[in-house]
């Protein structure tokens, strides 16, 4: 007899012919962002080519804002409808998040070190966004402490609200107070950069976008798989501990040969 791991690997799959066609989207547009970001775009007057940087960290800055806004929106849909569904999502979408926060952290950190002439400084943006890190590292730490699943479940979901806000706090942070982080140069009506410099802006974007898309429908349908087999494997301990408290079977069940009646 299968395992319950062999059943539930050969009955479904995280892949499909959308997930499919969607990953072969992302490679061909991740081609085009990195010809445009290093050959095709120009250097910047002042920065050089230190601005290559700009196309890699402010899409990943933008889409873990994405990210963390579904968990938000997840968790609070999960408190109220209590949807399994709202819950993955919530914590796929989350750990999507967390490493696009940490690349954000750390090309950012590659970017200040020759227009800054320092990796880091304890700034508002910069101390906000390692905070945001911070918080969603620890509502991910919630989601594994032992005990029920429904009030983990909740917890979780507490803790990624509270954490979403600081979201907010680390976008204007460059508006509200002094800061070594140049203000915003994309999230405006009259974008600071246009040409093809916008246009390399734009098609890393979409190509971040479509990413985590394709990520966050794998990473669901792997959670839902653990869900599944977590409770198939619940399932088939509890018969086996009845089993062994009963050994004679049901009521109308024979005895094992050799029992005595």
């Amino acid at each position: 007899m299968s395992s319950p791991q062999t059943q539930i690997a050969d009955s479904t799959t995280t892949s499909s012919s959308v997930t499919r066609r969607l990953g072969a989207l992302v490679a061909l547009a991740t081609a085009g962002w990195l010809l445009l970001a290093l050959v095709l775009s120009p250097a910047d007057r002042v920065q050089g080519e230190a601005v290559r940087l700009f196309y890699l960290h402010v899409p990943t800055v933008l889409v873990a804002f994405l990210a963390f806004g579904v968990t938000a929106l997840g968790s609070a849909l999960y408190l109220w409808k209590r949807s399994q569904f709202w819950d993955l999502t919530a914590a796929a979408s989350a750990e999507i998040g967390v490493v696009l926060t940490a690349l954000a952290i750390v090309s950012g950190m590659l970017w200040g070190r020759p227009t800054w002439g320092v990796y880091w400084v304890w700034d508002a943006r910069g101390t906000t966004t390692a905070f945001l890190l911070v918080l969603f590292l620890g509502y991910l730490a919630v989601r594994r402490l032992p005990g029920d699943p429904a009030a983990r479940s909740k917890r979780a979901a507490i803790a990624g609200l509270v954490a979403f806000v600081d979201v907010p706090l680390v976008h204007y942070s460059v508006s509200w107070w002094r800061t070594l982080h140049q203000g915003p140069t994309i999230t405006r009506l009259d974008p600071q950069i246009d040409g093809l410099m916008l246009f390399t802006f734009v098609v890393g974007l979409v190509t971040a976008v479509l990413w985590y898309a394709w990520v966050l429908v794998h990473r669901f349908r792997v959670a839902y798989l653990e869900e599944q087999l977590d409770e198939q494997l619940f399932a088939e301990a509890l018969a086996e501990r009845r089993a062994e408290a009963d050994p004679a079977g049901p009521p109308g069940q024979a005895a094992p040969v050799g029992s005595r009646p």
